[in-house]
């Protein structure tokens, strides 16, 4: 019996430590937006918007900033999981500096040729799937 006890008070000592190592949901958030991820959301945004009818854009924009709430959400969920504390006061060091600082402001740029470059691939990955499926 006394094994037992020792054994969920360690459990529950183990689960406090590991839960203050934990960063914070706010913090984590933080790291999401300061690294440009809103500015590839925005060109994927804008390249949406470009397929729906004006008249539906504004409501099309509100549904689809909420799903990237809940988008960011989870991801804070899996960086939680993911990064300790310490991790995360780095990152949102990194990206605070001069330097990360110009790395959001360049995602929404960066995310639109990427994507240009993407669709320009295309019909060379279409041909090459084809080749080793069969």
């Amino acid at each position: 019996m006394k094994k037992i006890l020792i054994a969920v008070a360690f459990a529950c000592v183990s689960s406090v430590a590991f839960a203050q190592d934990k960063p914070s949901k706010e913090d984590v958030l933080q790291v999401i937006e300061k690294s440009g991820s809103s500015g590839q959301l925005n060109a994927a945004k804008k390249q949406l918007l470009g397929m729906i009818p004006a008249e539906k854009q504004a409501a099309f924009v509100i549904e689809f900033d909420l799903l990237m709430k809940k988008a960011n959400d989870a991801t804070a969920e899996i960086y939680m999981n993911e990064y300790n504390k310490e991790d995360v006061k780095a990152m949102l060091a990194f990206y605070n500096s001069p330097t990360g600082k110009k790395m959001a402001e360049k995602a929404e740029v960066i995310a639109e040729k990427s994507q240009a470059t993407m669709m320009s691939l295309q019909g060379e990955m279409q041909t090459m799937m084809t080749k080793y499926m069969q």
